[in-house]
């Protein structure tokens, strides 16, 4: 990155740990609550830092910004999460300047998610942004990469057939459930938890088991009923939970809890229960494998099934790539302008200060100066000034470096 696009001797930087080196239970320690994303914005803004984006998933947790040093942010996420830095230290990276905005592309076009092409990331980076916005810890440079990553998720999306098929979690949970129990429609299905991953494992449910008595439990029975409604499903209260644990074949759990919410001493049955756990930090205990009865898998077991559809999709890898370079090009493209602008800015202020001595002294001189046509035409002509020289920096054969020092030393600026 360019200096300037510095700000005050920062950089910009990724800092983060995914499902590639970080197991499912060191990424709940670094699990960012909502409460936590806002508890780290305003600490950011308070400590100065000019632009921040919080991102936590169930398979990654990031910030991206600007610094003097990456630990800056490295301390800020381990402060509002329950992770130590010797902890992040042993799974994370740390990216900085292009290739943390190469990395931030990758991981908004689905091209670095747990299952290849799942586009549910780019929700929540634009989620991360308004946030970001609301507590005014943002500037033009991440609005503007935001903004091109969005771009680029949609091309890929639209252009390619990366994302055909299952392109999530949710799906894949639904997948293995199809795959491993028989007679599926007819048993009892329990869904735990009916945030976004629940939601949408409900939906997959619906559409591909065909089972018409699924059972919904959450926490707030309300969130639950408004699900249940859209596709005609029963409704349990929590308090219900265990004697209908009992009577299911399927259980699956997205709660978004912080803490197990599912443990061996809720599970009081003999026969066969399949649990899928879609939750980071994980929610099911891991006590519940001591049954002899109950098959656990968490999301992480998903993620490496390997179908047809994940493997035509890596086809596609080639097309998507390209698009993000093209996109990447234009981002850089701005980036460069942003360059000689406070020069271009500075030239102006100068050729205004000039313009407002002049409309001075010609006021004193002469009884009947018109200022302000004066004025208009001095404005217009600054202005045309100052575009032949921004589209002269603009010039793919100018060296931009030697005529912003030339245009400095000529005019005697000094940029703001």
């Amino acid at each position: 990155m360019e200096p300037h696009l510095r700000a005050k001797g920062t950089n910009f930087y990724t800092i983060g740990l995914s499902y590639k080196k970080a197991d499912a239970e060191i990424r709940g320690h670094f699990s960012v609550t909502d409460e936590a994303k806002e508890g780290i914005l305003q600490q950011a803004k308070q400590e100065g830092i000019e632009a921040l984006l919080v991102t936590s998933t169930c398979n990654r947790t990031e910030i991206h910004g600007f610094a003097q040093h990456p630990f800056q942010l490295i301390k800020l996420l381990c402060e509002h999460t329950h992770g130590t830095v010797e902890e992040f230290e042993k799974v994370a990276y740390v990216h900085k300047n292009s290739k943390a905005i190469a990395h931030l592309f990758r991981v908004g076009t689905g091209l670095d998610s747990q299952i290849l092409g799942d586009f549910e990331i780019i929700s929540q980076l634009k989620k991360s942004f308004r946030a970001s916005k609301n507590t005014q810890v943002t500037n033009p440079f991440l609005e503007r990469l935001i903004n091109a990553v969005i771009q680029a998720s949609k091309r890929i999306k639209n252009e390619t057939e990366i994302s055909s098929g299952a392109t999530s979690v949710s799906f894949a949970a639904v997948q293995y459930i199809l795959a491993r129990v028989p007679y599926v429609s007819d048993k009892n299905l329990l869904l735990f938890g009916t945030g976004k991953i629940g939601r949408n494992t409900c939906e997959n449910l619906v559409k591909h088991t065909k089972n018409d008595h699924i059972v919904l439990i959450n926490r707030t029975k309300l969130k639950a009923e408004k699900i249940a409604g859209k596709f005609n499903l029963v409704v349990k209260d929590y308090a219900n939970i265990q004697s209908e644990i009992k009577n299911s074949d399927v259980l699956i759990v997205a709660t978004g809890a912080q803490k197990p919410t599912i443990s061996k001493e809720l599970i009081h049955s003999d026969k066969p229960l399949l649990i899928l756990d879609l939750s980071i930090p994980r929610n099911v205990a891991l006590d519940v494998t001591e049954l002899p009865n109950v098959t656990l898998v968490h999301l992480d077991d998903l993620s490496k099934m390997t179908d047809k559809t994940l493997q035509r999709r890596k086809e596609f890898i080639p097309q998507a790539e390209e698009i993000i370079e093209e996109i990447k090009s234009e981002f850089n493209d701005w980036l460069e302008t942003r360059k000689f602008a406070p020069t271009i800015r500075a030239l102006k202020n100068k050729l205004t200060t000039l313009k407002e001595a002049e409309i001075n002294l010609q006021r004193k001189k002469y009884a009947d100066f018109d200022e302000e046509q004066a004025d208009i035409i001095s404005s217009r002509i600054i202005q045309k000034i100052t575009n032949h020289f921004a589209n002269h920096l603009k010039d793919e054969t100018t060296s931009a470096n030697e005529s912003i020092e030339f245009i400095q030393k000529v005019f005697q600026l000094q940029n703001k």
